[in-house]
Parts: C-alpha cells; sequence; structure tokens
C-alpha cells in the first residue's frame, strides 16, 4: 500500500469533515437565492352578485389525454440535462457562485478543520482570486483548495538533513504523549535499515515507560539503547552517549529528552544544560533538533512550537497522529504561521507509518481528492 493510499484511509476523520463541509457549502441555497415569500393580495369588497344567468348547455367531458408513443418519455417540468450529459447518463454537478456569503461560509469551514482564523482567511482570499462572481463546483472548489494547501506547505517539505559530521546530534523535544519516543524508535529503525550506524540516549530518565519503549523499538531495529537510573541527571546520560558514539565512529546519535510543559523553566533548564554539555565534547551539537507534535491537539500545536522555539533552537517539525484526529488542517497553520521544515508525519504505530512529508499527497488527503 502506497503511503498516500494509507494517509487518505486513514486521515478520513480529516478528510471527511472537510468534504463535506465543501460539499454542504456548494449544494446549500443562498438566501439571496431562495424564493420569494409569497405576497397577499390585500382585502378588496366583494363587488355585487350579477342577476343570475340562464345555464348554459352541458359541454362533453374532456377526452383523456392520448397515452405516449412507444420508446418515448414524457416529458418533465425540470431542467433537462445538457446534451452531453443525456448521452453520457450523467447530470451536472451543483455549482454556486462564489460571493462574499460564500467565502465567508468557506472561511468557516476552514477554521473547523483546525486551519486557524488568519489562515483560513488566507486560504479563503486566494482561492476566490480570479473566481469571484463565478459559479464553481464541488469538485473545482476541493481541486483549488488542494493546489493552495500544495502551495503553502510546498516551501517547508524538507526531509531531516544529513551531514557528514559523526556522529550526527540529533535532539528530540515535545510535550509527553506527543509520540516523541515512538518517533524516536522509528526514525531510528529507518536510519539504520538505510545503512547507518545509530545510538539512542534515553534522556527522559523521569519516566520508567519511555525508557523501555525505547528499549523495545531498540531491540526490534538492532539499535542500542543507553539509559540512566530512574531520575538522574539527563544532561550526564547525554554527554556519555555522545562520548561513546564519538569513539564508536556512529553515524546518528539521537537524544530523547522530557516534555513536562508543566514547569517550563525547570524543563528550559534541563535542555539548556544538555546542550551545555554535550557542546564541551562537539561545540556544533546538536546538529537537528526536532519538535514532535501531536496532531489531536489542534491549535494548541501552535503554542508548543511558539514555546519549544523559546526553550530550543527548533530545526524542524515531525506531525504525529493524523490518523486519530479530525483536526489535520493545523499543519496547514503550522506551515503559513512558522515555516518551519516539516520533515516527515505519523499516520500510525508501525515503522512505515512514520513517512517523509509529501504536500500534494497530504493536500489531496486532507480534502478528500480521488486517487
Amino acid at each position: 500500500m502506497s503511503f498516500f493510499k494509507k494517509l487518505k484511509d486513514r486521515m478520513f476523520r480529516s478528510s471527511d469533515k472537510l468534504g463535506e463541509g465543501l460539499e454542504a457549502l456548494v449544494t446549500e441555497t443562498p438566501a439571496a437565492d431562495a424564493e420569494p415569500p409569497a405576497v397577499e393580495t390585500p382585502f378588496a369588497p366583494t363587488p355585487a352578485e350579477p342577476a343570475p344567468a340562464e345555464p348554459a348547455p352541458t359541454e362533453p367531458a374532456p377526452a383523456e389525454p392520448a397515452p405516449p408513443r412507444p420508446g418515448r418519455a414524457p416529458e418533465s417540468s425540470g431542467q433537462k440535462p445538457g446534451l452531453i450529459g443525456r448521452l453520457l447518463g450523467k447530470t451536472e454537478e451543483p455549482r454556486r457562485l462564489m460571493d462574499d456569503a460564500m467565502l465567508e461560509s468557506l472561511e468557516e469551514v476552514l477554521i473547523q478543520a483546525d486551519m486557524g482564523v488568519q489562515t483560513a482567511t488566507r486560504v479563503a482570499a486566494n482561492i476566490a482570486e480570479g473566481r469571484f462572481g463565478k459559479r464553481i463546483s464541488t469538485s473545482e472548489l476541493r481541486d483549488a483548495l488542494a493546489a493552495e494547501i500544495t502551495r503553502i506547505m510546498a516551501p517547508v517539505a524538507k526531509p531531516m538533513p544529513l551531514y557528514p559530521t559523526k556522529p550526527q546530534v540529533v535532539l528530540v523535544v515535545g510535550v509527553n504523549g506527543s509520540g516523541k519516543t515512538t518517533t524516536i524508535g522509528k526514525l531510528a529503525s529507518q536510519f539504520k535499515a538505510a545503512g547507518k550506524s545509530v545510538i539512542i540516549a534515553a534522556g527522559d530518565t523521569f519516566r520508567a515507560a519511555a525508557v523501555e519503549q525505547l528499549q523495545v523499538w531498540g531491540t526490534r531495529a538492532g539499535v542500542p539503547v543507553l539509559t540512566a537510573p530512574e531520575g538522574s541527571d539527563p544532561a550526564s546520560l547525554a554527554f556519555d552517549a555522545l562520548t561513546r558514539a564519538r569513539a564508536e565512529g556512529v553515524d546518528l546519535l539521537m537524544i530523547d529528552t522530557a516534555g513536562r510543559l508543566q514547569n517550563r523553566q525547570d524543563l528550559m533548564e534541563e535542555l539548556s544544560k544538555i546542550v551545555r554539555v554535550i557542546r564541551k565534547v562537539d561545540p556544533t551539537a546538536p546538529h537537528n533538533t526536532l519538535l514532535v507534535l501531536d496532531a489531536t491537539t489542534g491549535q494548541n500545536a501552535l503554542n508548543q512550537v511558539e514555546i519549544f522555539r523559546k526553550i530550543a533552537d527548533v530545526s524542524g517539525l515531525v506531525m504525529t497522529k493524523l490518523d486519530g484526529t479530525a483536526k489535520g488542517g493545523v499543519l496547514v497553520a503550522l506551515a503559513d504561521k512558522f515555516g518551519l521544515p516539516i520533515h516527515a508525519i505519523g499516520v500510525g504505530e508501525q515503522i512505515d507509518d512514520l513517512a517523509p512529508f509529501d504536500p500534494e499527497d497530504f493536500a489531496r488527503a486532507l480534502v478528500g481528492t480521488p486517487d
């Protein structure tokens, strides 16, 4: 199964919600197009009754209409399809005039898909350019929206850069529960399968479950996972892991970190200390700082980017759990607002459920266009 097919199948909550909104938007009858209410005739006095006339001669009852000729369908009072439609047996797609009312409704649909007010307004305005005052069908609107989303996201669709430096240090940050630990395991497995040597440092020393999860992924991928006693100093573990990785000539060192945003000051100090300590070994480290975001959090993902950009020098994003939400539009808002590279997206728990971000595939899956 191609990743686009998997993405489209598993993003059904986002694509169904957005697709249904676009269809309802086009097919609904605007107030301006509705039939005017019937106007009652004002009261008028009843004229005097005329004198009774002599009864008219009785006319014979009208003859019943002749049955239709064989092979000829009775005429309908409805609108007839065009010649091509009659030949192909197809009906013409409903259309609606793109006016101010439709644009306002389009903005509401995009906001409900979690694109945010600013991005939704900008996207709707760009779609209206060259189409305002014209009638548009659902498929045309869907294609226009997919093209606009692709345009916004194409500049940020970049794989994680790989450098000749050994080891390349990848610091992975994000709130607890964002899928950070699983993402590290998947990336490590994929790099190992691509011929890279990898070491993982289980730097979230305050969560035993995170360490155990990384050990499971490490065993599965044949990647060593360095751990420390629960509650110990993560910076010390990072230092030891980098020292070992340099000694062994390892290609990649991936360092997991805690994500306790309820106490930002402690987290900031912890991450700052990790960076200071590893720079004693390599002044250029970390070479990548990946922020892992959970798509189910919707607009809260924008707040997390703001926070982690202050705490750590975020170089790229990974979005997880797109299969479990109707809020996939938040990725468009992230690209529009921050312009940070989006390296990968995840739609499940298996190793191949994390793939490089493709803006065109994502846009088509999000709006529910056919394969």
